[in-house]
């Protein structure tokens, strides 16, 4: 288990739209482009081996986009070579962080100075969700997925603990960047749970991005 002194306050990050890792989750990544192989090589060679997963905001300009205030840094805990030269690598998420600006250097890949203060629950145990109704939460979940005609194992669910079972929803649902931004930036799981919640009811409903707003 990480503590607050084992995080740097440089990191790389990886601007990836609608890819969302979680403190305790894990998300498996493809890289094949020569930047992000060069990250993953420096990456292996710090003792903590940690990569910053960060939204990009829409970029209109042709230019390298902004990217959003918070993200959450994973450690590398699995990586393998294919034949042809990409590797196949899972994050463990550990802690979200807060961008305070970006790093120059001579790197190809983008890095961050961060700050860690805002998020000192995630480096704690799992957390509960004590107000949660999962017998109607997954009868809306349900509605959900026949809606979309998509398929799960609904036993793994329901015999899931509640912060494998949001976290994991957050992270595998197709959401647009902002609304799987909200769910990163929720103080806690209940209130990760509360906006998953909202989404999944207003998809239900047929609702778009201005309903969500309002």
């Amino acid at each position: 288990m990480f503590r607050a002194a084992d995080l740097p306050d440089v990191i790389p990050v990886f601007p990836l739209p609608g890819a969302l890792l979680l403190p305790r989750a894990r998300l498996p990544l493809h890289l094949f482009e020569p930047r992000y192989l060069a990250m993953l090589e420096d990456a292996l060679k710090t003792r903590t081996r940690l990569i910053g997963m960060v939204q990009p905001m829409p970029n209109q300009d042709g230019n390298a986009p902004k990217l959003h205030d918070v993200g959450c840094v994973g450690r590398i805990s699995q990586f393998a070579e294919t034949e042809d030269g990409r590797y196949m690598i899972t994050l463990t998420g550990v802690s979200r962080f807060r961008i305070l600006e970006e790093v120059g250097g001579f790197q190809s890949y983008r890095k961050c100075r961060v700050a860690w203060a805002d998020f000192q629950r995630d480096l704690g145990q799992h957390e509960e969700d004590l107000g949660f109704d999962r017998a109607a939460f997954l009868m809306i979940l349900q509605k959900f997925f026949e809606a979309n005609a998509l398929s799960t194992d609904w036993d793994a669910l329901q015999g899931a603990e509640d912060e494998m079972l949001i976290n994991s929803l957050a992270m595998l649902l197709e959401l647009d960047v902002e609304d799987k931004q909200a769910m990163l930036e929720a103080p806690t799981l209940t209130e990760r749970r509360e906006v998953l919640t909202t989404l999944i009811e207003f998809a239900l409903r047929g609702g778009d991005a201005e309903d969500r707003m309002q």
